[in-house]
């Protein structure tokens, strides 16, 4: 589980297709500002909005980046969410999976992406930046004015919903911390419907389905 805040931004190094394998999974390699030595194998980082568990990690030296670790990418991830088109270079915000003790600043994720949006419009606001966000039919239902939506592993209050769009505001702090405040209109991005959500729509679809 994920709270939504970014504490860092970390560069994919490398992007490469393990073909030997059965199901020819994606293998990446993130360079991050963490340190490495206190995350272990297995353990689960959000990258950009979707949970990945590591598998290898290593120390670098003469670099921005204090370290590296690896994780492997399956198919329906690729499909699924924008890693697709994640190449050598591209910027992620990351977040290390939650504790019992961490401040839960922003509000319950889970890692995995319900949907791609894309950037329609950009507004800037007193200094603040007003986003509205195109998303995919099926997940409209849990976008709620005021309530909580995930854009690029990031917590973000929803301003207003359209038939087929959300907006928010990201303030300059949020922008200049994460990936945000480089998107540009036509953009792809993750997005996860909020939590609770989820689960009422399941609960109703099914006390539906029994009353038919």
């Amino acid at each position: 589980m994920f709270t939504g805040i970014i504490t860092d931004v970390g560069r994919i190094a490398a992007v490469t297709r393990e073909t030997g394998r059965q199901w020819g999974d994606t293998r990446m390699v993130v360079e991050t500002h963490f340190d490495v030595d206190t995350i272990d194998i297995g353990a689960s980082i959000s990258h950009s909005g979707a949970c990945m568990t590591v598998v290898e990690k290593g120390i670098l030296d003469k670099s921005d980046y204090a370290g590296w670790y690896s994780f492997d990418v399956s198919d329906e991830s690729l499909d699924k969410t924008t890693m697709g088109d994640w190449g050598a270079g591209r910027l992620v915000n990351l977040e290390r999976a939650m504790t019992a003790k961490d401040e839960l600043g922003g509000h319950l994720v889970t890692g995995h992406v319900d949907g791609r949006g894309e950037v329609l419009e950009i507004e800037d606001i007193a200094g603040s930046k007003r986003f509205r966000f195109k998303t995919p039919d099926d997940i409209m239902f849990a976008i709620a004015p005021k309530g909580s939506a995930c854009v690029d592993g990031v917590s973000l209050t929803v301003n207003a919903v359209g038939k087929d769009w959300f907006e928010v505001n990201i303030i300059p702090h949020t922008a200049e911390v994460t990936t945000l405040g480089k998107l540009a209109v036509g953009d792809k991005v993750n997005l996860e419907i909020d939590l609770i959500a989820r689960y009422v729509a399941r609960y109703l679809s099914h006390m539906k389905a029994r009353d038919d």
